[in-house]
């Protein structure tokens, strides 16, 4: 049995606080993502506890993203979230980054004309073709985000004439084109039950929703939108004093989402 109150304690510390920073010790000390942690039940017999002082404890861990719990299985270390920083890079190139197998599913690859939105976003004539990409993005094999692209097929006209193999700003810089700065929407969403089939989430989980248009000089080269696991992510963004803001071309603005 361990005590309540550690040795020269100045006062007693609430006893889920003392079963939370045992189990942050025990997740210090070597268990691993994915490691079930100790039940309800020897957790009670350690610490001379209630079952609600226990859940107590581990529904703060969960809320705190160190813990997850599997209906039917336990309650098990959770992934490390790794920070979103939003810059113009493929997610392929920060998932390399960070020493991780990037990979990506495709689930639509067509060109069609632009819906309304989508040509208002890129600035193109209404029914200008674009390149509609929807893929499932993946990291060491774990679903991570589902991506959607919609890119001027007048700048790119053979992408999808090739294995779909490849990295969207790759070939926009292979044609010159290269992506410079762009402008981005973020907002919550609560997944769908597709959308959660294809994370392996529950459903209604929540997500990063951003919308993004990407500009080489004042030329519109891709509007996306992409949906992150809020289980496996957390935003990261750097603010600094004002300054000087960089102006979006003339006459645009912050297009309606695609739905």
């Amino acid at each position: 049995m361990l005590p309540l109150t550690p040795p020269g304690s100045a006062k007693t510390r609430a006893k889920h606080v003392v079963v939370r920073d045992h189990l942050l010790a025990l997740i210090a000390d070597g268990l691993r993502p994915g490691d079930a942690i100790p039940s309800e039940r020897e957790l009670c017999e350690t610490f001379t506890v209630s079952r609600m002082t226990v859940r107590q404890a581990v529904d703060a861990l969960v809320a705190d993203g160190v813990l997850e719990r599997h209906q039917g299985k336990g309650t098990f270390v959770a992934p490390p979230k790794m920070d979103l920083q939003l810059r113009l890079t493929s997610f392929r190139e920060e998932m390399q980054r960070r020493g991780m197998e990037p990979g990506a599913v495709f689930l639509t690859a067509e060109t069609v004309p632009a819906p309304a939105s989508v040509a208002k976003a890129l600035e193109l004539e209404p029914g200008a073709m674009v390149h509609h990409l929807r893929r499932l993005l993946t990291a060491d094999a774990a679903p991570m985000a589902i991506e959607e692209n919609w890119i001027p097929a007048s700048i790119l006209p053979d992408l999808l004439s090739g294995p779909l193999t490849f990295s969207v700003y790759n070939e926009l810089t292979r044609a010159g084109t290269p992506p410079q700065w762009g402008e981005d929407v973020i907002e919550g969403h609560t997944i769908t039950s597709e959308e959660a089939a294809l994370l392996g989430v529950p459903e209604r989980s929540p997500a990063l929703d951003i919308t993004r248009r990407t500009f080489h000089e004042h030329l519109a080269v891709d509007y996306s939108r992409s949906l992150y696991r809020a289980d496996r992510y957390t935003l990261w963004v750097p603010v600094a004093a004002p300054g000087p803001r960089r102006r979006r071309p003339e006459g645009a603005a912050i297009a309606p989402r695609p739905r």
